[in-house]
């Protein structure tokens, strides 16, 4: 495998690795619904202190999943690329299919 090949796979890792926490999840979620929020809508969702969130807000900016803006002393956040949700459309399936495979096993 080449070096930019590499770098690929290590920059697609990177995107899931942001997404790979619940409170995280929430929040793309949240967003795709619901379009932009601030982060004390966020901390109400999500029932954790501000400064929580904010590392959580900040970790998916990092990877480029959500953008934010300033508002005076508010900061809102919206999804980056909207995309994002065909991911979790594609998670349930292969939830739908790890159901539907345990219940194969248990009959």
């Amino acid at each position: 495998m080449n070096a930019r090949t590499l770098a690929q796979y290590e920059a697609r890792a990177d995107i899931l690795k942001a997404l790979a926490h619940p409170a995280r999840l929430l929040i793309v979620d949240e967003l795709s619904k619901h379009g932009e929020r601030c982060v004390c809508e966020l901390t109400k969702l999500i029932g954790s202190d501000m400064s929580t969130v904010s590392r959580h807000l900040a970790l998916l900016k990092g990877a480029g999943i959500v953008e934010d803006e300033k508002r005076g002393q508010m900061v809102f956040y919206r999804l980056r690329v909207p995309c994002i949700t065909s991911l979790f459309e594609c998670i349930a399936s292969v939830m739908a299919c790890n159901a539907e495979r345990h219940r194969d096993l248990m009959a």
